[in-house]
């Protein structure tokens, strides 16, 4: 039987130009309809890129999020989390791809028989595949250098007459390659650098299985998108409200290379943190900057320095407060676990106030709760933290305690971040910290069942959500999110960790 095949530089481009308002009106346009079983369509689901240019592209092969000069720079697609979440996106945000069969009119993939997605392997080039009846369509996302490279090929019997045209909704500085071979030959050249980069990690031990090394090359590789080449800042994830770098999702990137040898971009990640103003807000731009609404965080200096002891630099400067500070459940104000336990290490246990005078960040009973001296608070997963990565070896007996608790609460996608968190959706995050410190601790069989947990959570191109639906477990945030692929590299390391 004939097929047809046609590539992005010989189909129709429409370019609508312009910009959408931003938003989260119920007023606004809707955001179509998503296919069974698949996340809704301008919702990212993976990253593409290198730590420069970067793309996030949803389940349907649109491209929905662009940054440059790298992953936490300027946007040059307008699509709002408030509109993601309000359900009013616009049709024509980023760049869609619309297929045409017998003359029909142009449908996009979220319109398809089918839809599925995958990197080629060993890199972050990304493959979405979509059936409309026995036409297929084929839509490769890669980015080359400064440029978003995006084929585009379809195929279907002889007798049937199959179109594609793509529609670009950006912002002035775009470059959006792939005219014919040379676009082609352009993506072989990214995939290439890709593999040689990823072929320089540090392998998992003697033993690791198959599932475990897949879950620490994407993890990787996630990483090596999300952390710019140039500057070290690490964008949480490619998605609008998510560009930012936290300081301790930052720096728990900065320790997954390390512990994956290597060495550079862990130390060019923390020196990156180490020129930030931690006391000014809980997160900053892509240079520096902070960024305005959220007040610093009494953890940040904890994680800071725990990657700055990994990577031989200095440790941050300042004096650090965690006292009545929001903590990685960004509430304020707070004298919580997590901002104790990262504090326990410091020289002086932090300036002293009004019902918490009496508290210390050293005493025992705190992994057990999650207001400091409030035993029916309920358990907090950042229990863990105090094994992993602070080591205080006097709390190992309650966090184990502690974490038996966070277990038996659990889904098969995985934990919440604490017993009095708002809502029933896994995190991956936590999940994945958790399973770290249970296998610091020896407990394996329960760190491999976390991680069982997230290998359901994942998608099926293996990247991790902020968090999923806790009944479908498809996306239900960002996808990917730096800071739970990054323990998931740590995690895989502590229970195959291989040579050092």
């Amino acid at each position: 039987m004939a097929w047809t095949r046609a590539a992005l530089g010989a189909v129709a481009v429409v370019a609508t130009g312009g910009l959408l308002v931003s938003g989260g009106s119920s007023a606004g346009p809707r955001t179509p309809a998503a296919l069974p079983g698949e996340p809704a369509p301008f919702l990212g689901t993976a990253v593409v890129g290198s730590g420069g240019l970067t793309a996030a592209v949803d389940a349907y092969g649109d491209v929905v999020d662009l940054r440059v000069p790298g992953p936490a720079g300027r946007g040059l697609i307008d699509n709002p989390a408030a509109r993601q979440a309000a359900g009013t996106v616009s049709p024509t945000t980023g760049i869609v791809t619309r297929i045409a069969v017998d003359g029909g009119k142009p449908r996009p993939l979220w319109q398809a028989d089918s839809v599925r997605q995958r990197y080629l392997p060993g890199t972050n080039v990304l493959e979405t595949e979509a059936r409309f009846g026995s036409a297929r369509v084929e839509i490769t996302t890669a980015v080359a250098g400064s440029s978003l490279e995006r084929c585009v090929t379809v195929a279907g019997p002889a007798s049937r007459q199959i179109r594609a045209e793509t529609s670009f909704n950006l912002s002035p500085g775009a470059r959006i390659g792939c005219a014919g071979a040379a676009g082609r030959r352009a993506i072989r050249l990214s995939a290439a650098a890709d593999r040689r980069w990823l072929a320089q990690a540090r392998p998992l031990g003697p033993g690791a299985p198959a599932w475990a090394r897949r879950m620490y090359s994407r993890s990787l590789l996630v990483l090596h998108a999300l952390a710019d080449r140039r500057t070290g800042a690490v964008a949480a994830g490619a998605r609008d409200g998510w560009v930012y770098v936290w300081p301790r999702d930052a720096a728990t990137a900065a320790l997954a290379f390390a512990a994956a040898g290597y060495r550079s971009e862990a130390r060019r990640v923390g020196r990156f943190l180490l020129d930030l103003n931690l006391d000014a807000a809980a997160r900053f731009g892509g240079d520096g900057p902070p960024v305005p609404g959220r007040a610093a965080q009494g953890d940040a200096w904890g994680w800071v320095a725990a990657a700055s002891r990994a990577t031989g630099l200095p440790l941050p400067p300042g004096h650090p407060i965690w006292r009545n500070r929001a903590d990685y459940q960004e509430k304020s104000p707070s004298s919580y676990l997590a901002n104790a336990i990262a504090s326990a290490a410091l020289p002086a246990d932090g300036p002293k106030s009004d019902h918490i005078s009496h508290l210390s960040a050293r005493r025992p009973e705190v992994a057990l709760t999650r207001r400091l001296g409030d035993l029916g608070s309920g358990w907090d997963s950042a229990a863990a933290w105090a094994v992993r990565p602070f080591a205080l070896r006097p709390l190992y007996p309650a966090v184990r305690a502690s974490l038996r608790r966070a277990l038996r609460t659990g889904s098969r996608f995985g934990l919440l971040p604490s017993q009095d968190w708002p809502g029933r959706d896994p995190w991956t995050a936590p999940t994945a910290w958790t399973a770290w410190s249970l296998a610091a601790l020896g407990e394996r069989r329960q760190a491999l069942r976390l991680m069982a947990d997230l290998r359901r959570a994942a998608t099926p191109a293996g990247l991790l959500p902020e968090r999923v639906d806790a009944q479908t477990g498809l996306p239900a945030s960002t996808t990917p999110l730096a800071w739970s692929h990054a323990f998931a590299i740590l995690a895989l390391r502590e229970l195959w960790p291989g040579r050092s």
